[in-house]
């Protein structure tokens, strides 16, 4: 798998494979935050993309100049615990790093015992804080 940074003639397949995934809530359209992170210098779109060419990976990442961020971390669910997450995460890491970026965070929905474990095993530790939030958009 060749990683590369997202390009427009991706847009469809990523949204594919976040779908395949199960990673799309109806509250946060894909289409949407793949616009609203291409369009800052501060986040960007990994893309993991097999022989063939077919994207099988992704993962969004992003920093608010001290904390980087990780999201839509996907591997094609017929690919999945073949190093692929592994090698997206690791992407993601150095990506911030040569920003300067000290700390990486990510959130997992508590119920997801195989991401947990999944992120455990590359040497995340659970944080314990609250994360509030407040809805700017309406909804």
């Amino acid at each position: 798998m060749k990683i590369r940074p997202f390009a427009a003639a991706d847009r469809a397949a990523v949204i594919a494979l976040w779908q395949a995934c199960d990673l799309t809530r109806s509250w946060n359209d894909p289409d949407t935050d793949i616009s609203f992170c291409i369009s800052r210098a501060e986040s960007t779109i990994l893309v993991g993309e097999a022989d063939d060419g077919r994207i099988v990976a992704s993962v969004m990442c992003g920093h608010d100049g001290h904390r980087g961020w990780l999201y839509y971390l996907a591997v094609d669910p017929t690919l999945q615990k073949s190093g692929h997450g592994r090698a997206m995460v690791a992407a993601a890491e150095a990506w911030l790093a040569a920003r300067g970026v000290p700390k990486v965070m990510l959130m997992v929905r508590p119920e997801n015992d195989k991401v947990r474990a999944f992120y455990d095993a590359l040497g995340y530790a659970i944080e314990e804080r609250l994360v509030f939030s407040r809805r700017l958009d309406g909804r």
